[in-house]
């Protein structure tokens, strides 16, 4: 007998005998780690839309490792990652290479999909999985997966789980002419069964090829979580979150909120006022309802005098102007005239201006060489003495004047009579003497013509002048 079938006999031998006890330990200490809540929960999404594992079962899978078959190995790994993928929408593949009880041509095979990914269905096709033997190599799988893919759409992970024995440089060959085929879409990951530095050495340059994928050892997936981490890195990401505000990207109104800022469900920094600027921009936090704002969330000041247009009652005030707290400028003696354009700012209160700011004193026209008052000053004369009792400090200069009919002498005595008549009749109004002031100016300060009748009766008056 020759040596071929001596060797063939004994890997025939050695896989009923490890088929048997990796059967008893297959599934032992192993607990499936649930990645559902994770995905439901929007933390992750789908990383791929395609996947395609590549088991080994060629001659070297049949040689043992602690205590069990290879192909034992590759498959319940494969197994335990079917078990933990969670459930997504997406395509699914199993291909296997080797299997030396089969004809030539069903060596390279794929037993399950492409089709619609279920647990139950690719369970299935790792079940048809037969012993190993044959010598159907790694590029020769890699090849055949290529063309398999060839109708899929989106990203694509392909899985190969093999001891990498047996191998020269053209596994890695296939699977570079597999990434140039698929660019960016596809990715590729290994798994090393066994401990052989050769074999981890080409299936480490295999996932690099993909430039996207990595090599793993199966011996260090041993639990639910190592496995649980591992499906995560392959078939799923993170909810893309790219401004770090705890929103998701699709969901994120607001897609560049500066770091720290709170942000509402929609991503969109708080608007506590709601004025339309932003409450980390906002310099004027508690605007009212409805008011316009400038870019700093500060209620407009259109003439700039620091009073809300909502509130300015002036809101055309010249620019530099002190204001009040609606927005006029001032008033300081309050009397309706602002103090810019008064020209008599110590108005009394109460008393009537002019448009200058200057008490409106009406003077006191008298006759021809009298001084008794005429009763239509009565009413006149009653304003000056409110105001004179509103103003308990103001005093009065009383200035009597004449025309220029008869001696100098004659009219200085005829304008104090006039001057003391106006005095009695506010004393009698009840103002203190002492606030009084009379004073004559006979003809020697006219206010018109005493040429014409009309110059000369304007000229026989008493005026009040304030006086501190």
């Amino acid at each position: 007998m020759g040596r071929k079938y001596l060797k063939l006999l004994f890997v025939i031998v050695m896989s009923v005998f490890l088929v048997g006890g990796a059967a008893q330990q297959a599934g032992a200490g192993f607990q499936v780690y649930d990645l559902n809540p994770e995905v439901k929960s929007g933390k992750f999404v789908k990383k791929v839309d395609t996947f395609l594992v590549i088991i080994d079962a060629s001659e070297s899978m049949a040689w043992p490792y602690k205590g069990q078959q290879k192909l034992n190995i590759a498959t319940e790994f494969v197994s335990r990652m079917n078990q933990t993928i969670p459930d997504l929408q997406i395509t699914g593949a199993l291909r296997v290479f080797g299997q030396g009880f089969l004809p030539l041509k069903r060596r390279n095979l794929l037993v399950y999909g492409l089709a619609e990914y279920s647990k139950e269905g690719f369970s299935n096709g790792l079940k048809t999985i037969k012993g190993p033997g044959g010598r159907s190599p790694l590029e020769g799988a890699i090849d055949a997966a290529s063309d398999d893919l060839d109708l899929v759409e989106g990203n694509i992970a392909v899985i190969a789980v093999s001891d990498g024995e047996q191998m020269d440089e053209a596994p890695v060959m296939a699977a570079r002419k597999m990434k140039e085929r698929y660019g960016d879409s596809i990715c590729i990951y290994t798994v090393l069964v066994g401990n052989s530095p050769s074999g981890k050495k080409v299936l480490e340059q295999v996932a690099r090829a993909g430039k996207c994928g990595f090599a793993v050892e199966a011996d260090k997936i041993a639990s639910g979580r190592d496995m649980a981490d591992f499906v995560k890195k392959i078939f799923l990401t993170s909810r893309p979150d790219s401004d770090g505000d705890g929103v998701y990207d699709d969901m994120d109104m607001c897609p560049n909120t500066p770091g720290g800022v709170k942000v509402d469900s929609k991503g969109c920094p708080l608007d506590s006022d709601g004025d339309g600027v932003y409450d980390y921009l906002d310099q004027c936090p508690n605007t009212p309802k409805g008011l316009k704002v400038d870019a700093k969330g500060c209620p407009l000041d259109s003439d700039g005098d620091g009073v809300f247009d909502d509130v300015d009652e002036c809101p055309n005030t010249p620019k530099g102007m002190r204001v009040d707290v609606k927005g006029c400028p001032l008033d300081t003696d309050g009397d309706g005239v602002y103090d810019h354009k008064d020209k008599c700012p110590g108005t009394p209160k109460g008393a009537r201006v002019d448009e200058r700011g200057c008490w409106v004193l009406a003077g006191v026209m008298f006759d021809t060489a009298r001084s008794k008052i005429k009763h239509q000053y009565y009413v006149d004369l009653a304003e000056v003495i409110f105001i004179l009792q509103r103003n308990p400090s103001l005093k009065l200069a009383i200035e009597g004047h004449t025309d220029n009919s008869g001696t100098e002498d004659y009219n200085l005595k005829l304008s104090e009579r006039r001057a003391r008549a106006v005095m009695e009749h506010l004393v009698g109004g009840g103002i203190d003497a002492s606030r009084l002031i009379p004073r004559e100016y006979g003809y020697f300060q006219p206010i018109a013509s005493n040429d014409t009748p009309e110059g000369m009766a304007k000229n026989r008056r008493v005026e009040l002048t304030p006086t501190r």
